[in-house]
């Protein structure tokens, strides 16, 4: 158990990331009190799926794709459960987060960007003032995704489940195609699972 914890805590020394920045913006009452909501969920992470065979063979198929990066079973299982959890609840593939994580911080927990992104995903500290607490930890693994989710999906939904346009503001580079492109290629080429469509929309 403790070997496992500091495992968990050790998995990557503190790098530099180099993601761009979220921008800041104005939250309608409604959309902020949405946002406050699913960040304060205290629901434990788990898989989604309707038959638990399939779980774990979606658990252990995205394993040994990670097996390089994170060589620990323990924490490679752990965290898969976490983002299988935070996306699903927001209505995200679980693939993309990962080819998103893939880009943000190469899996790196303690990655922190030049504009102060910080994590797994990569999420910009005023995210703290506007939907949660200055008490919650943004290099935290489940808060980290639980944030970046989140985000994701208010993303998504104002650009009306375009993904290009969502990406681009996720990693504050609207109209461009480089940091979408990137994530897709990651999707596509690392996590694709099941015969899904991995197919963004149009530029």
């Amino acid at each position: 158990m403790f070997k496992h914890y500091f495992l968990l805590i050790s998995l990557v020394c503190c790098g530099l990331a180099h993601a761009g920045a979220q921008k800041e913006e104005q939250l309608s009452s409604a959309v902020q009190t949405s946002m406050q909501r699913s960040i304060n969920d205290g629901q434990s992470a788990r898989l989604v799926f309707a038959n638990p065979n399939d779980g774990e063979a979606w658990l252990a198929a995205m394993s040994a794709r990670l097996a390089k990066r994170i060589p620990d079973e323990f924490i490679r299982r752990t965290l898969l459960t976490a983002i299988h959890y935070e996306a699903s609840r927001a209505g995200l593939d679980p693939q993309l987060v990962l080819g998103l994580i893939h880009v943000e911080s190469g899996f790196n927990r303690y990655a922190f960007s030049v504009v102060g992104a910080r994590g797994l995903m990569q999420v910009m500290p005023f995210w703290q003032r506007s939907i949660g607490s200055s008490e919650h930890n943004l290099f935290d693994m489940n808060t980290n995704l639980r944030y970046g989710c989140t985000i994701l999906r208010h993303y998504l939904n104002i650009e009306n489940g375009d993904y290009f346009r969502a990406l681009g503001r996720y990693n504050g580079s609207l109209g461009r195609a480089e940091y979408p492109n990137l994530v897709y290629g990651a999707w596509k080429n690392y996590y694709a699972y099941g015969g899904e469509s991995t197919k963004l929309a149009e530029k």
